[in-house]
């Protein structure tokens, strides 16, 4: 038979492995198998649940030397997915299971969690939302001078908030800068990718961002200020999107 598709996911943190993981397997045609080599310590356990989630036949999973894991999965012509209505509740595009998340929280630790499980989720072949509200605004901001014709109140706001992903601070051992610069020199010691990078590849991916409109008005931002591609809504979109969802997370 054909041999198996080979994919070195050595070095990737989580989510990496899932999403090359996802990507890789979408190209193959059903029967045909890959073997995927990581050094993720979550790895076994996340190619597991994928499979299950997908529908694809998880062959083996064999630990190696220099605390490698090999998964061989074999893809199905069969999804588990595929076999759900798309019309059933609770279930979004090609019948995968929505994910809403309300990010509230402007802290560095916090935002990249929220990006990491919206990435996973998507390469569970899950649609997200995530609905920025309050602090969690600050993620989503531009760097530079703020929009012009801003009264005093939200001119001050706009000094005193953080400008962006790369400017958020951890909530615990931020010690002056020193512990977030510190954290962000280990994340990429260790390959794991930052919070700008995670927010492009939720977008590439079609990860829905959205930005709370009572929010932006009471902190005194205008859509100008915001990244590209983020939307503009207010609870009621929230909530449509958390009845369609099967799990909702507050962050």
């Amino acid at each position: 038979g054909r041999s198996p598709l080979r994919v070195d996911c050595c070095g990737l943190q989580c989510p990496g492995p899932l999403q090359r993981l996802a990507r890789e397997a979408a190209a193959l045609k059903p029967g045909n198998e890959l073997v995927v080599t990581a050094t993720d310590p979550g790895f076994p356990a996340d190619a597991k649940a994928w499979c299950e989630g997908q529908g694809h036949a998880l062959l083996e999973m064999m630990p190696l030397a220099g605390g490698r894991n090999e998964a061989r999965i074999r893809i199905s012509g069969t999804a588990a997915v595929a076999a759900v209505p798309e019309t059933a509740p609770l279930r979004g595009a090609h019948g995968a299971k929505k994910k809403t998340l309300v990010v509230f929280s402007g802290d560095l630790d916090r935002v990249l969690a929220a990006f990491v499980i919206a990435n996973g989720a998507v390469a569970m072949g899950s649609p997200v939302t995530l609905f920025f509200t309050f602090w969690g605004l600050n993620a989503l901001r531009r760097p530079g001078p703020q929009a012009s014709g801003k009264g005093l109140i939200d001119r001050m706001f706009g000094l005193m908030m953080p400008k962006g992903p790369n400017a958020l601070k951890l909530s615990q051992m931020h010690f002056l800068g020193a512990g977030t610069a510190l954290m962000k020199w280990v994340m990429r010691s260790k390959q794991a990718p930052n919070l700008p990078d995670l927010i492009a590849q939720a977008r590439a991916a079609g990860v829905r961002i959205i930005a709370c409109t009572m929010s932006m008005e009471v902190m005194g931002l205008k859509r100008e200020e915001l990244l590209d591609g983020i939307e503009l809504g207010g609870v009621a979109t929230f909530l449509g999107e958390a009845d369609q969802s099967s799990a909702t997370l507050f962050v």
